[in-house]
């Protein structure tokens, strides 16, 4: 059976504008808090595959999406290589800093499985379980992104700690972004393995960085992901997410490869359609907080999104994930919308 969004990312588009939404499986759906209420910890959430499968198809059952995408966090791969790693509730995820070349021995890939396991394991209950028409969507972090994390040690505005890393000794600073290269690679290899059709890399702190260093560490270490990925899997579509890149994303866009490129609420339609979709299939790019509005104000919106990108590949999607307080039938409201739009 064709599936419509899959498909599109080949350069197929059909009459039909396929859709997902980053963080459809989230806390905004009833169901899902349900099933999050059973668990002792975020990450044994995600390391728990029939639960993680679980909330992975509650939005395929309830709006029909064309895409599923595999329930998990960016911060598995850190975790998995051996940094302590955990969420506190009310605050978001907390990490032991790595801060020197010195403390990176302590990471490696040689127990990455036995906690990343799960996650392949998540996705085969998924190809098994999920409708044939259905795209499933695999994902890690990219590497300048989770260093944020593992440098800081939870989440960062200026993203100081990690840039004075890089700055002052950007060796040491590469021998981190290699191993999260490894790891990273190595994971989504492993998702492609077990069944997942397409895989994004979301780098979602890619504005923070000026030029050189957005070469070096948003580019570079992405370009080597995607050209590990086609050895090994060369039909995979690979879509790439620089959010808020801004006048960078025509040059991640050329010199990393990417198949496909996710782009933020903030990118012009009528430039993206012009520079970027002529080039690769886009995706996005609704603001989230126009589904906590809801009414006309959003499909207006939708319905310009949708003409603007209607003469090449694009698969609609916001331009960040759902925020927890969103209306389940803006949602469904939304989804109803796109699935009446024809090209």
């Amino acid at each position: 059976m064709t599936k419509p969004l899959l498909e599109t990312l080949k350069g197929n588009p059909g009459n039909n504008v396929p859709f997902w939404f980053m963080r459809q499986a989230g806390r905004y759906l009833s169901e899902y808090k349900q099933v999050r209420a059973t668990t002792s910890s975020f990450l044994n959430f995600c390391y728990s595959p029939d639960k993680a499968a679980k909330v992975t198809l509650q939005p395929i059952k309830r709006f029909d999406m064309d895409g599923a995408i595999l329930f998990a966090d960016i911060l598995v791969v850190p975790d998995a290589l051996g940094q302590k790693t955990w969420f506190e509730g009310g605050v978001g995820p907390r990490l032991e800093p790595i801060k020197s070349v010195t403390e990176l021995q302590s990471l490696n890939l040689a127990n990455f499985d036995d906690k990343a396991g799960s996650i392949y394991r998540t996705v085969q209950i998924l190809k098994d379980q999920l409708p044939d028409d259905k795209t499933l969507i695999g994902f890690a972090g990219a590497p300048w992104t989770v260093a944020t994390y593992m440098v800081e040690g939870a989440g960062s505005k200026d993203h100081g700690a990690a840039k004075d890393w890089g700055y002052g000794d950007p060796e040491g600073f590469d021998s981190l972004l290699s191993l999260l290269v490894d790891a990273t690679s190595h994971y989504l290899i492993s998702q492609i393995d077990a069944g997942a059709d397409v895989v994004q890399i979301f780098d979602s702190w890619s504005a923070a960085l000026p030029e050189p260093a957005f070469d070096r560490w948003v580019i570079e270490p992405t370009r080597e992901i995607v050209r590990r990925l086609r050895l090994k899997h060369s039909e995979t579509p690979i879509i790439g997410f620089p959010r808020l890149a801004g006048m960078m994303l025509e040059k991640y866009v050329c010199e990393t490869g990417v198949d496909a490129v996710s782009l933020d609420s903030g990118v012009p339609i009528s430039w993206a359609a012009d520079t970027i979709q002529t080039k690769i299939p886009v995706q996005g790019n609704l603001d989230p907080r126009m589904v906590v509005a809801g009414g006309p104000a959003m499909l207006s919106e939708t319905s310009r999104i949708l003409d603007g990108f209607s003469k090449g590949a694009h698969i609609f999607n916001l331009g960040h994930g759902f925020v927890p307080e969103t209306p389940v039938d803006h949602v469904a409201a939304l989804s109803a919308h796109i699935k009446a739009y024809r090209r």
